[in-house]
């Protein structure tokens, strides 16, 4: 048989596994430019001046997403008695990891009749009890000040809420609106930022950017299996040949 044609098959499979294995290199290469060019547009958004939401007419309505982690200014009056506990299995409190509680989301009441969700920090299990905190139930107008956040996506290891128990694994603020019997609610929320409540608590400030960007270790990994494989296939064809000469 043909040297040639002993080699045309293993040829074949280790051309396609190293077309797809620098594709997929080469995929993850651009995905991590367009990370970097999110976690930019992320770092330029949190630092542009807050901007004042008095009433619906003031939501961001196009492009949402475009929003998020932007500063926000809310005016209103906290609907205390329709406050929900969000579970938090390790929140950061000032880039610090803290034990496990839960995130306080109170809805807020603008002007306007409508619904926003605040995000008023956190609480540790021993202040879950509002009876433990009564200072930090604010009641009149107030002025709240954050990053606005879109509701967090679950995961397969995320529990379901179970409102009739009120039960809430996940920040969806018209959920927990419709679960209070709150009209108008926002399709968003509102992280308040770390200004102290009165008596501690909640701690505010819990807002973590955290967009994972792994993409140039995944792309190495994939350049190095298609390198292994080329030194495989090399060393594999060399001794083909050599054994298809010594039956010569």
């Amino acid at each position: 048989m043909s040297r040639w044609r002993i080699l045309l098959w293993p040829s074949i499979a280790a051309t396609l596994a190293m077309a797809l294995l620098l594709g997929l290199g080469l995929w993850q290469l651009r995905r991590l430019d367009q990370k970097l060019a999110l976690i930019t547009r992320i770092d330029a958004r949190i630092h542009r001046p807050a901007a004042d939401i008095t009433s619906a007419k003031d939501w961001p309505q196009a492009d949402l997403p475009e929003w998020e982690y932007r500063p926000v200014r809310l005016h209103g009056n906290f609907l205390n008695d329709k406050h929900v506990l969000v579970f938090e299995p390790a929140a950061k409190i000032a880039g610090e990891l803290v034990e496990r509680g839960f995130l306080v989301l109170t809805p807020l009441k603008l002007a306007d009749g409508s619904i926003i969700v605040v995000n008023r920090g956190f609480v540790s299990d021993a202040k879950a009890d509002v009876v433990t905190r009564p200072e930090g139930q604010i009641a009149g107008e107030i002025t709240v000040t954050g990053p606005l956040r879109l509701p967090q996506l679950r995961n397969s290891f995320t529990p379901a809420d179970d409102p009739a128990k009120d039960l809430w694994y996940s920040a969806d603020p018209q959920a927990i609106a419709k679960a209070k019997g709150l009209d108008h609610a926002a399709p968003f929320f509102v992280d308040a930022d770390s200004t102290p409540n009165p008596g501690g608590w909640p701690k505010g400030g819990t807002t973590e950017i955290n967009i994972p960007n792994r993409h140039l270790e995944y792309a190495v990994t994939w350049f190095g299996l298609a390198l292994t494989l080329l030194g495989v296939y090399a060393f594999f064809a060399r001794a083909l040949w050599r054994g298809a000469n010594q039956n010569q």
